[in-house]
């Protein structure tokens, strides 16, 4: 643009030179003349030696851009999924028996163990009951060690020795049946663990299947997630898999325990789980992102970030590199991609120099200058 400018004020100046010549053939001498084109030649001289400059300038204009190493690693991929945290050994207890609650043992928090009575209903009916029967189960039980000597000794009639026989059994069968229904009047916990929840109170009528006191195992936590179809031949129990918990903002590495092998009808997928450790503390039903890593190259394998990759009218994919002062272009072939970044099969070495930034509108062949 400067260099037309300057074309632009020569043409002026010639015009205006000769214009002189013509009007001052009269009044001024040959000599001031000469002086005067000698003056003039001097200023175009300048002005084509600037147009000269300016136009070589011009002539070696470069694009500024950045370039990287492109450091070889080990690329992977990973299924991303959502699970929770779940109890190996955590359940809801219920009185097994309808009646009236009369004792409460426990509290949220406190730690038990597994037979432990954590709570009892009204079982004085039955304990009269059995009272009752004790006092007849002596009798009964006198008579028949009576009838069995006399046996012993051949006194009687194995009709009348039977008979004792059959009413003693008869009555440890009745009292057995009557301390067993005492026993299914008390709240017992099945597992070590720890009380998570009482919702019964004193006095309140409670039935089996209505929920009274909650246990939790917290030494046996696991994750738990479902995880589609298509992805079943890509798990397998011992893969790694990275957890984090958006709720603690904790992460940890681990290994699938156990995957199911069998598929859901219901909804096409199938189960993973992963054991934790005692480590930390964690909750059931909490939240966990499972990214289980489904894809691991043998060997470091050069990748580069996915905007970064172009695509020609052929639809082939390259990238630009910088090749001493000048942009060059690389074909490639890519492999596996995840999240924005794809393996390079083929096109790339560890000396090409990527070019990050300046690239767009950046054809092969185009001088560079690298930051």
């Amino acid at each position: 643009m400067q260099h037309q400018k300057l074309k632009n004020f020569i043409i002026p100046v010639i015009s205006a030179s000769l214009l002189l010549a013509s009007c001052a053939g009269d009044t001024e001498s040959l000599t001031a003349l000469k002086a005067k084109q000698a003056e003039l030649k001097t200023q175009l001289a300048d002005i084509s030696s600037k147009i000269s400059k300016l136009e070589g300038d011009s002539a070696k204009k470069f694009v500024l851009v950045e370039a990287s190493a492109i450091i070889p690693t080990i690329f992977k991929t990973y299924i991303n999924v959502q699970g929770r945290v779940d109890a190996e050994e955590s359940v809801s207890i219920s009185s097994e028996m309808p009646g009236t609650i009369t004792k409460i043992n426990v509290k949220p928090g406190d730690e038990v163990s597994k037979g432990q009575v954590l709570a009892e209903t009204d079982a004085r009916a039955l304990q009269q009951s059995i009272s009752d029967l004790q006092t007849n189960a002596e009798l009964i039980n006198q008579l028949f060690e009576k009838q069995k000597a006399l046996w012993d000794q051949k006194i009687g009639t194995e009709v009348q020795f039977l008979q004792a026989k059959t009413q003693k059994e008869s009555m440890e069968k009745k009292l057995a049946t009557f301390q067993e229904q005492v026993r299914m009047t008390k709240i017992i916990s099945p597992i070590n663990g720890t009380i998570d929840a009482v919702d019964i109170k004193l006095g309140q009528l409670t039935a089996p299947g209505m929920p009274a006191i909650r246990v939790i195992n917290f030494n046996n936590l696991k994750v738990k997630a479902d995880l589609a179809e298509s992805y079943a031949a890509k798990v397998h129990r011992g893969d790694e898999v990275m957890i984090k918990f958006p709720d603690s903002n904790d992460t940890l590495t681990a290994k699938i325990n156990y995957s199911s092998r069998a598929i859901s009808a219901m909804n096409r997928t199938f189960g993973v789980e992963i054991l934790l450790d005692n480590k930390k503390e964690y909750h059931p039903n909490q939240v966990a992102i499972l990214n289980i890593n489904d894809y691991k190259s043998v060997k470091p394998v050069l990748t580069v970030p996915i905007s970064y990759v172009q695509k020609d009218l052929k639809g082939t994919h390259f990238v630009l590199v910088a090749d001493g002062n000048k942009a060059a272009k690389r074909n490639v072939i890519l492999g596996k991609d995840y999240n924005g970044v794809a393996e390079i099969k083929e096109g790339l070495t560890e000396t090409d120099l990527l070019i990050t930034s300046g690239y767009d509108g950046l054809n092969e062949g185009d001088a560079i200058k690298v930051k």
